[in-house]
């Protein structure tokens, strides 16, 4: 159809972005403490010790970032398609996207002394 752009490749890319956090996330958890006592040397002990171990620190944090900027492309392409008019699925998308950002807040912003660590 005439509407499909390279807009609509973003759908596809936030699920490249998911499995890369999600696998990045658990090589990081393999290594990581979340002790405030030593949690800054897991992230120490990651970075120098750990093979490519910097890497994937770098692919994770990196990786969020162009997660919810491949997010807010795909709601942005779903604005300007109309397909809110589509109620049931795009409901389910702010539920999702709800959720997304719910867990992000409580995973990364909000627990007490990592703050610093994660640079939020």
């Amino acid at each position: 159809p005439s509407n499909i752009s390279a807009w609509w490749n973003f759908g596809s890319l936030l699920g490249v972005c998911l499995i890369l956090q999600i696998l990045t996330g658990l090589f990081l958890a393999m290594h990581y403490t979340p002790d405030t006592l030593t949690a800054f040397s897991s992230v120490t002990h990651i970075c120098r010790d750990v093979n490519y171990g910097w890497v994937i620190r770098y692919m994770h944090a990196n990786g969020a970032s162009i997660f919810f900027i491949c997010l807010f492309t795909h709601v942005g392409r779903g604005l300007y398609y109309g397909s809110y008019t589509f109620l049931e699925t795009w409901n389910i998308g702010v539920i999702l996207l709800l959720t997304t950002m719910a867990t992000a807040f409580m995973g990364y912003v909000l627990p007490w002394g990592q703050m610093s660590f994660w640079g939020a």
